[in-house]
């Protein structure tokens, strides 16, 4: 099978966070067909042991939202294609050319289960490139943290006309005040973005109570971090912002900040110039399983992966072949020469 054949099988496989099940098993039919093992753990992660000079992994999820699969001037259309199945096709066809360690891990796109259950339960490898789109010419040495915070509250229910302020108002107020701690003075460009603390509320839900006595309100809220900053340090902000109801924190997931000069992106490097581009390096304002591995693991670090980021979860979403092929060269050659090295 050829790395776009396992390319258009995965992305022919819906594996939204949570049901993963069937690409896990494309994947290691792909590793045994080429005489590696390969195998399902307790978390449902595919892990193909080999050199720990490198370990290459990606995340087999996708969100929700389906896509048909088609090809269409050069492209390979569907969800996924591009965030993350794209750089996990590019990530085992180059652990199987080099006898690098591979894992693709669950759930990175909700609750990075599977890449906390894969730090907690093997060693840490001597180096990792974490399968996320940058980009067939660039790399990843910086990326933000994540913590997510759930706000409730709960008021008597009174006729509508009263003037106090129910459950739904608080909410709505909360998440005001909330935003504007944060706030620092309207648009800026990614560098500035990245380097503040950003909230995002995401869901909001609120109305009377089962029981009709009441009126409930609960706000889903996240936030984004970066280097430098806490999770204790946005709970303390928000602290200062919370007169009513209650805040439950989700355990968080710090800030990513990479050595570009390390051997994994020195590696990285190479191989997009053997590829025949001209590498740059990316900070990007999201958060993805590589902050959970070098949080845990004393070892370098850097993100790579084929595929346009301003795709990821799009309605378009969508992969060119050419630059998936070059990124498994990249991949090819910057595994060969952290296991040779």
């Amino acid at each position: 099978m050829t790395p776009r054949d396992l390319l258009r099988d995965l992305v022919s496989t819906p594996s939204v966070s949570g049901g993963e099940g069937d690409a896990a098993d494309v994947l290691v039919e792909y590793f045994a067909d080429a005489g590696r093992e390969a195998s399902i753990d307790a978390a449902g992660n595919v892990r193909a042991p080999g050199d720990d000079a490198v370990l290459l992994t990606s995340h087999l999820d996708t969100v929700p939202g389906e896509i048909a699969v088609r090809e269409s001037d050069g492209e390979l259309w569907g969800r996924g294609s591009v965030d993350a199945t794209g750089p996990l096709a590019a990530m085992a066809a180059a652990a199987v050319e080099t006898g690098a360690s591979f894992a693709g891990v669950v759930e990175e796109e909700t609750t990075s289960a599977g890449a906390r259950h894969l730090v907690d339960t093997r060693d840490a490898p001597d180096a990792v490139v974490n399968g996320e789109p940058t980009g067939w010419d660039a790399l990843a040495v910086g990326y933000r943290g994540l913590v997510r915070a759930t706000y409730e509250v709960e008021t008597e229910r009174v006729h509508s006309s009263r003037p106090e302020p129910n459950a739904v108002q608080h909410a709505v107020a909360w998440t005001e005040r909330v935003q504007r701690a944060f706030d620092e003075g309207g648009e800026a460009d990614a560098s500035a973005v990245f380097d503040s603390v950003t909230v995002k509320p995401v869901s909001f839900d609120g109305g009377p109570t089962a029981d009709g006595r009441g009126v409930a309100a609960t706000v889903d809220v996240e936030f984004r971090l970066p280097p430098g900053t806490t999770a204790s340090d946005v709970q303390a902000v928000v602290a200062d912002c919370t007169d009513s109801g209650t805040v439950t924190w989700t355990e968080a997931m710090p800030p990513f900040a990479a050595d570009a000069r390390s051997r994994v992106a020195g590696a990285l490097r190479a191989g997009i110039r053997g590829a025949g581009g001209d590498p740059t390096h990316l900070r990007k304002t999201g958060t993805c399983d590589a902050n959970c591995y070098a949080a845990a693991w004393d070892c370098p670090v850097a993100v790579y992966g084929p595929g346009d980021s301003a795709l990821d979860h799009a309605p378009d979403e969508r992969i060119d072949l050419d630059a998936f092929d070059r990124g498994v060269d990249v991949l090819t050659t910057a595994a060969r020469q952290l296991c040779t090295s």
